[in-house]
């Protein structure tokens, strides 16, 4: 049992190479353990929820795997948004407070939140961190998690949104899976766009892939490098800022 997030370590685990075969089930200690760490963590994600909603805050849960360009794609923004958005940061990293100090050179508030050994971030951690970031009344708060396509789909934070970033270099079946993550996601940005001519990735079948798994949600198709789509991303966080 992972006693972070209550994933299991293997009791349940299935290999699948295309034949039926029998598997241990997960016991029941492990069980109510899983249902005791996310029934705690629901509680801390209701006060951080309240927290926000009484300074009019909007908070953005912002995921993806390593790699995919969450920071650079928060860094655009807040350079070229933060006259019209007052945005301020908490990040998520195994170790090192790089991504946070990214973030502070572009102009925005940032706390560092470094896990360790934990795969994602929790309510009572961004909880923490809210005593010490301060964000300004009705603005909005990014919590960059820690790179994983799994265990963040599990953990509310208190957010408003959930954002999803992919890219073309991580394939266009990750939809597929990693349903749960994908599911999840009130917006998927679909980064690194101007990559494409050098992958191969079909970006009209990443949105089917999606859209099986996740019809309603909002999709952004940009280059956080080069600037590409940004316009209809800033327009829809301005369109949140805007209903507070």
């Amino acid at each position: 049992m992972c006693a972070t997030c209550g994933c299991s370590d293997g009791e349940a685990v299935h290999v699948d190479d295309g034949h039926r075969h029998p598997h241990a089930h997960e016991h029941g200690h492990t069980v109510r353990l899983e249902q005791d760490i996310l029934a705690r963590n629901a509680a801390f994600a209701k006060d951080n929820r309240a927290w926000f909603r009484r300074r009019a805050i909007f908070a953005l849960n912002v995921m993806s795997s390593p790699g995919a360009g969450k920071t650079t794609l928060l860094v655009r923004t807040i350079r070229e948004l933060g006259d019209r958005l007052s945005i301020s940061v908490i990040e998520g990293d195994q170790e090192t407070a790089r991504d946070a100090d990214r973030i502070r050179a572009a102009g925005a508030p940032a706390v560092q939140i470094r896990t360790g050994t934990a795969c994602h971030l929790d309510a009572h951690m961004v909880g923490h961190a809210l005593e010490t970031l301060r964000p300004a009344d009705r603005s909005c708060v990014v919590i960059e998690n820690v790179g994983n396509l799994i265990c963040p789909s599990l953990f509310d934070l208190g957010e408003e949104r959930r954002i999803l970033v992919s890219s073309v270099t991580e394939g266009e079946d990750k939809p597929l899976k990693y349903p749960h993550m994908f599911r999840a996601a009130d917006a998927v940005v679909l980064n690194k766009v101007d990559l494409l001519p050098h992958v191969d990735f079909n970006p009209d079948r990443f949105l089917r892939h999606f859209r099986e798994v996740n019809p309603p949600a909002r999709f952004f198709s940009v280059s956080a490098a080069r600037g590409d789509g940004m316009g209809e991303w800033y327009d829809w966080l301005l369109s949140l800022s805007g209903s507070r």
